[in-house]
């Protein structure tokens, strides 16, 4: 009999205790001592006066006003703990990144302009328009003129659906959008040659995609040392570049971004040097120089000249910024604890052609997973060879690229 009495106790007191823990933060004080008193008086109650003691602490407890979190609060509280959760894994495991241009084209395409017809979806351009965003993660970027004649006097910024957008503003004050940033909608309409358009005319066609979203995987690092050859997210603190005709020295943030995702080509105390379109590496120790494909095989496609790869330029037709030397020709040892990043799309990559080598603490994680749009490339990072045709011919891949430093 002594035994069911003490576990009656038992359990009263592990439901109070547990009831006391839950609400401390919404008791007042007078509520916490009351409640301390409920649970000493039956803690002390001896073993006649259990069946006793908890009945009269229920009946205290009963008596208490005490606050109600009811089931939204609880569905709260769930929902904030779920979060917290969520938010340090992916701070400290996977942490979500959009490629925002085409300098790793056609590993990962940034924001790009395509054509219906030169793309090898053969769904791509046939939805409706919500499910085209949705699935395809593009946005009709056809703009033909009426029956009068129309000039386009301003650009604003706008939204259009689930991109960012440019408002065209008439002379007559009516409101036209295309997706993309004003830089963007210059590059791939023909607002970049006139303002001015007769009737029935096209001021743009096709579709701007948004870019590969993926995950960056962040813990591998800390276990073993970056690799040639990995594609990386890094941040560009403390990287500048160089202007020419005057302008001067930048931060690379102001240039083009704070995150950047570039292939590691060379590690600290390698030599490096670009020759006629060529990289050539001599790593800590060697004595002589080899082609880069040659020491990492995932750099053989990037100097197929098939589906878009077409090697490491000496420089691209950037007329703002100042070469690296080493991507003129000349020999540049990586300092320590540095490395060379460079895009996969040479003719369109700010990369360190321009600002030189990248210190460790810049690197953020090695690109894992595409996650969005649904397109060929949705899956593991880096696993595609090129398509079988030779660049400049392929499907899928930009009509023109939404160029940007980055």
């Amino acid at each position: 009999m002594k035994f069911f009495t003490e576990r009656k106790r038992k359990k009263q007191l592990s439901e109070l205790k547990a009831l006391r823990r839950a609400e401390d933060d919404l008791l007042s004080p007078a509520l916490r001592l009351r409640f301390d008193a409920i649970i000493s008086e039956l803690q002390d109650a001896p073993v006649e006066k259990i069946d006793e003691a908890v009945a009269r602490s229920r009946t205290e407890l009963a008596g208490l006003s005490l606050p109600h979190r009811g089931r939204i609060h609880g569905f709260l509280d769930l929902v904030i703990v779920v979060g917290l959760v969520a938010f340090g894994l992916r701070g400290l495991f996977f942490q979500p990144f959009r490629i925002p241009t085409g300098s790793m084209q056609p590993t990962l395409f940034g924001v790009h302009h395509q054509q219906q017809e030169n793309n090898a979806n053969p769904g791509f351009g046939k939805l409706p328009g919500i499910l085209q965003n949705l699935i395809y993660g593009c946005s009709d970027a056809d703009l033909q003129n009426g029956e009068t004649d129309l000039q386009i006097v301003e650009l604003q910024p706008a939204s259009k659906g689930l991109f960012d957008g440019t408002a065209l503003i008439s002379s007559t004050g009516y409101r036209y959008v295309l997706p993309g940033n004003e830089r963007q909608v210059m590059d791939y309409s023909k607002l970049k040659d006139k303002s001015f358009f007769a009737p029935g005319e096209k001021v743009s066609e096709g579709f701007v995609s948004l870019g590969d979203h993926l995950f960056v995987e962040r813990v591998s690092m800390y276990l073993s040392p970056p690799e040639r050859g990995d594609v990386i997210v890094f941040n560009t603190e403390g990287l500048y570049v160089d202007g020419k005709n005057g302008i001067g020295r930048m931060m690379l943030e102001e240039a083009g971004g704070y995150y950047y995702i570039k292939r590691l080509a060379a590690l600290p105390g390698d030599t490096v040097k670009i020759v006629d379109n060529q990289l050539y590496v001599r790593p800590a120790g060697a004595e002589k120089f080899s082609r880069i494909q040659d020491l990492d095989k995932r750099f053989e496609k990037i100097y197929s000249m098939k589906g878009g790869y077409h090697g490491h330029l000496n420089s691209f037709d950037e007329k703002n910024y100042q070469c690296h030397s080493f991507a003129l020709g000349e020999e540049f040892t990586i300092p320590e604890d540095e490395y060379l990043m460079l895009g996969d799309n040479s003719s369109f990559s700010m990369d360190s052609r321009y600002f030189g080598s990248v210190p460790r603490k810049n690197l953020i994680g090695r690109a894992w997973f595409v996650f969005y749009p649904f397109s060929r490339r949705l899956g593991a990072v880096d696993r595609l060879e090129p398509l079988d045709v030779p660049t400049g011919n392929e499907p899928g891949m930009a009509t023109y690229p939404v160029m940007s430093l980055q």
